[in-house]
């Protein structure tokens, strides 16, 4: 395989991501989402874009453990990841729109395996789940900063088109 500057680059910034996932960190204040818009955003391979996330997750669940929801929350990042390559840029609405994606997606899932399938069991997941909400959109925004500036810092330092 011949990896660019480039894709050495943003593999590097997946690793990091992947490091912090593993660190103590409050509920849902992860860099994962983030890690799938920026890969969808930014991969010119988008092959590599939607496995560089999930093998993200797939490593760091081996340590932090595997769950009925676990299929579904990685197809969150592969919409995620597809969005950003639609979308084509990160930006603040984008990054929202990600977490978005993130909570309907994994809260119909956790919906439909742990609550009745009623509309009080709708309610009643949903409401519960704002607060993780908040944390997610509070990760998101902080990760997928970090992501952008650092990788405009590293493809200016190294010359990276």
């Amino acid at each position: 395989m011949n990896f660019s500057k480039k894709d050495i680059v943003l593999t590097s910034f997946v690793v990091v991501a992947l490091l912090i996932r593993l660190l103590p960190h409050p509920p849902n204040v992860a860099p994962i989402t983030a890690v799938a818009l920026f890969a969808g955003t930014h991969y010119g391979k988008k092959y590599w874009a939607v496995l560089m996330p999930l093998f993200a997750m797939v490593l760091t669940d081996i340590f932090l453990g595997f769950s009925m929801i676990t299929p579904i929350v990685y197809l969150s990042f592969v919409c995620i990841t597809l969005l950003g390559s639609l979308l084509k840029k990160i930006n603040f609405l984008n990054i929202l729109l990600s977490s978005l994606v993130f909570f309907v997606i994994t809260n119909l899932g956790v919906w439909m395996l742990y609550y009745p399938i009623t509309s009080e069991g709708f309610a009643t997941c949903f409401t519960l789940a704002l607060p993780f909400f908040a944390n997610s959109i509070i990760g998101d925004l902080f990760f997928s900063g970090v992501l952008v500036l650092g990788y405009h810092f590293a493809a200016k330092r190294l010359q990276i088109a």
